[in-house]
């Protein structure tokens, strides 16, 4: 028995054009979009009355993708966290990029929380770490080979 891949990762958001943007402007690609409800999703979820839009972004290479979910209901909770890095459980999604400067420059011109401006780690990564949509954090990092 084993595991193959890690098939998504998916995120929960309260403006889901808004989240989509920021994906689609770091350079993810809309591959789907659709809504759902009924009784087999209110199972599955373990909730009532569920109503939901869902956005599937990925890389350009279609080897990996996230999900961005819009509750439409059951209402989602009115305040979105913002985590530090160093709070306990999953705190942050990594992409590899090209241009990490252009990338960083881009999203400070709209106003993206910055952890820090971007380092070098060793000869092998530039790194920074961002603040995206609804509080997720973000890695990027550059292969410096």
């Amino acid at each position: 028995m084993k595991v193959h891949r890690i098939d998504h990762v998916s995120l929960n958001v309260q403006d889901l054009q808004a989240a989509t943007s920021f994906f689609v402007d770091l350079g993810l690609v809309v591959q789907a979009e659709w809504e759902m409800e009924g009784e087999w999703l209110d199972h599955v979820l373990g909730l009532t009355g569920v109503k939901t839009a869902c956005v599937a972004l990925g890389t350009a290479d279609g080897q990996t993708w996230i999900e961005l979910v819009k509750y439409k209901a059951p209402s989602e909770e009115p305040e979105i966290s913002k985590p530090k890095i160093n709070t306990l459980g999953i705190r942050h999604l990594a992409f590899v990029v090209e241009d990490i400067d252009t990338i960083v420059n881009n999203l400070k011109k709209k106003g993206i929380e910055l952890f820090s401006e971007v380092q070098q780690y060793q000869e092998s990564y530039k790194l920074c770490f961002v603040r995206g949509p609804e509080g997720v954090i973000l890695e990027l990092a550059q292969r410096m080979t």
